[in-house]
């Protein structure tokens, strides 16, 4: 083994950490993932991971201030471009992204609006429709493009099929992230000062309003869920999977009280995501399911 394969894989295999221990609902499903795909998007998932702790209080924690993050958040762009392009970084975790990126073939075309809405996250503490659209291509949906080019990396499709992943990959990535803006209201708005969602205060937020944001979760569930069965089959069972963990987190949401969902975190129990990931291994694509269930919550 020369001295590079040996960096090459201590460096994916430092990428798979990240996932694992920041992760429960991801590292679940990636395990259901075909081998080569799993390293992929374990490469993808901790480099978005590693931004996102510059802009969620890593460097402020240390001490630093938001200028400094900021300047953090620009090496780490500029090593991660300069490793897509030569292959290498001293980094770990931008030398197993950049390794992925150019075996499946994407670039700045996806690096850069991420970035664009990490940045966003140091400046922006309130969003209109159109810079929210803006943060959420970037900050999820163009992950869920990269991981989709793993995905089909030894699957050629055609411009119509293609189009329809693209379309689901876009669509499970901002229901993903809105998701977790809506669980996390509270803590982004008192420990970050933020407020994702246009229009919405958490110290006056309605059912009406928790309601309508769900409805636009459930469409971009539905709308990613009807490409599931497309997908290739090393992959297939564990986009499900994680569509049917978010699908179970949304109609959670949607029993838990406006009131309680600005005091503290909704979840899925182990034993739910247990049973799901059975099914999903059974062959069976979750659906969104409006019934109501016990919210399991923490504070």
């Amino acid at each position: 083994m020369s001295r590079l394969n040996l960096y090459d894989r201590v460096a994916e295999e430092t990428a798979g950490v990240v996932i694992r221990r920041y992760s429960t609902s991801f590292g679940l499903a990636s395990r259901l993932l075909a081998p080569r795909v799993r390293q992929h998007v374990e490469n993808v998932y901790a480099l978005v991971r590693v931004a996102d702790e510059i802009v969620d209080g890593g460097v402020t924690d240390a001490g630093l201030d938001t200028a400094a993050a900021g300047r953090y958040l620009d090496e780490l762009e500029a090593d991660t471009e300069q490793a897509m392009q030569h292959g290498y970084s001293a980094n770990l975790i931008v030398h197993a992204f950049a390794r992925t990126a150019r075996e499946v073939g994407f670039g700045t075309e996806l690096t850069r609006p991420f970035f664009h809405s990490m940045r966003m996250d140091l400046t922006d503490t309130e969003h209109d429709a159109a810079s929210f659209d803006t943060y959420v291509y970037g900050s999820a949906e163009v992950v869920g493009l990269m991981c989709l080019r793993a995905f089909l990396q030894d699957a050629p499709t055609d411009e119509a099929q293609n189009d329809r992943m693209v379309r689901g990959a876009r669509a499970l990535g901002a229901a993903f992230q809105k998701v977790n803006f809506l669980r996390d209201l509270a803590a982004d708005f008192e420990t970050l000062g933020r407020s994702y969602f246009p229009g919405i205060r958490v110290d006056s937020f309605t059912e009406e309003e928790k309601h309508r944001l769900l409805d636009d979760i459930d469409h971009d569930l539905s709308v990613s869920a009807a490409v599931i069965p497309e997908l290739p089959a090393g992959s297939r069972k564990a986009v499900a999977l994680a569509q049917g963990l978010f699908f179970e987190l949304s109609r959670r949401l949607r029993a838990t009280p406006a009131s309680q969902l600005v005091q503290a975190r909704v979840r899925v129990p182990d034993p739910v995501k247990a049973r799901i990931a059975l099914a999903v291994i059974a062959g069976r694509i979750p659906q969104p399911r409006r019934t109501a269930v016990p919210a399991e919550v923490t504070a």
